[in-house]
């Protein structure tokens, strides 16, 4: 329980098996509530009978932030939020401790489904990766590919174990190993079993959990986390930033947790899709006119595990109007244009970081010239890679590139 004062709202975690599963004095906050909060599947746990006379209630229909504002009328009276499992993993707490003070909040969590279903696979939770396609793209199961993982996922419905299965058989991991318990904790609980490749379970029960063993087939492809993929990681038209570079970009932006970025100029979005698979938790949007590279910054997104990339078609720095203030920004094409580093310049946060790559003389010039009154700090990467002549190796140099560092005081 919180320790400061008086909290009115009340999240409780609950189970499969509805009450039956909570403790008494769970029980009765849930009684004893003003307003009983929680999904269609969750309010039909509760018969009107339990709750004390004139008692409200408040289903939500598409998710629990649709219901924040509805929820503060009722501040100073009792409210109750029944969520699945532990409210503050991929659930509902999260989303009201963002918008209500932690000292009105109280939560009781309950074993979620990663715990339950470790718990069944005897997997240690701190060694397995734990994610959800809850309202989600499928294809963020992507991200966390790598022979030997250990994935639990939560499913969106019954239909999720098929289409992570047909993800595992395109990356090449068809031989990964799918167990998918349904309704675990109630008397209905069964268990779903099979490879990638040979998965016959086109449907099962809606509430259900897959647990991946990662096993990779003689045609795997998957990237670590590290920034600087191979440029062949990537759909592009040969306006990608070249791996060495980017890595040194992606350093300098810094990401951090929810930290946002904006990709200017993003070609194909190999540097704001890097920063979103570096660090969990940070946003980014890609700003791009070319229609032929948006739809590679898409097709990228997915296939790298990073649906959440925001992307908006347009010309900056007209595009970049109205958009969220980002805490970093990457200026790849546009550079040479004084009014895009002004734009990018002028929204970005206090202590936000702007880094802008330029190779020609004029866009080179026009960094140090937009740096020159800002204490910006300059690197030039130079890069070589071998290559043949005739019948022998030698190093082939690239163009060198101007990186400008700055950050906003």
């Amino acid at each position: 329980m919180n320790s400061q004062s008086n909290p009115w709202i009340t999240v409780i975690g609950i189970g499969a098996d509805g009450l039956d599963g909570l403790t008494p004095a769970a029980c009765e906050m849930v009684k004893n509530a003003d307003l009983l909060v929680g999904g269609e599947r969750h309010q039909a746990m509760v018969a009107d009978n339990t709750l004390k006379t004139g008692a409200g209630r408040l289903t939500w229909s598409c998710g629990i932030a649709s219901a924040m504002e509805d929820i503060a009328t009722w501040r100073g009276k009792s409210v109750v939020v029944l969520v699945s499992g532990d409210p503050l993993y991929f659930g509902a707490g999260t989303t009201l401790a963002r918008h209500f003070d932690s000292s009105e909040i109280q939560v009781i969590p309950y074993p979620g489904a990663f715990s339950l279903a470790c718990a069944r696979m005897v997997w240690s939770i701190p060694d397995t990766i734990c994610m959800t396609v809850h309202g989600r793209a499928h294809a963020g199961l992507n991200l966390h590919l790598r022979p030997g993982a250990n994935i639990v996922a939560l499913s969106w419905n019954g239909d999720s174990p098929a289409t992570l299965a047909q993800i595992l058989k395109g990356r090449g991991f068809g031989p990964s190993r799918i167990t998918v318990f349904s309704d675990m904790g109630t008397s209905h609980e069964k268990c779903f079993l099979g490879t990638a490749d040979d998965w016959q379970h086109e449907q099962v029960p809606d509430l259900n959990t897959v647990c991946i063993k990662c096993d990779a087939g003689p045609e795997v492809r998957w990237w670590p986390r590290t920034p600087g993929l191979s440029e062949d990681a990537f759909e592009h038209d040969s306006q990608i930033t070249k791996r060495e570079v980017r890595a040194a970009t992606i350093a300098a932006l810094a990401p951090a947790p929810g930290d946002l970025l904006w990709d200017v100029g993003a070609g194909c979005g190999s540097v704001s899709i890097e920063w979103l698979r570096s660090t969990d938790g940070s946003n980014a949007i890609a700003i791009e006119r070319n229609e032929d590279r948006i739809k590679f910054i898409e097709n990228n997104a997915n296939t790298l595990g990073v649906p959440r990339l925001d992307i908006v078609s347009g010309d900056a720095p007209a595009a970049l109007k109205d958009l969220q203030t980002p805490d970093a920004v990457f200026v790849g094409g546009g550079v040479s244009d004084k009014a895009v580093l002004e734009a990018c310049w002028n929204a970005l946060s206090q202590s936000g970081r702007l880094v802008a790559n330029a190779v020609t003389l004029e866009a080179q010039h026009q960094l140090i010239t937009f740096g020159a009154t800002r204490d910006a700090s300059y690197t030039r990467i130079s890069v070589a890679r071998s290559g043949a002549v005739s019948n022998l190796t030698a190093m082939r140099p690239m163009m060198d590139v101007l990186q400008l560092t700055v950050r906003k005081h």
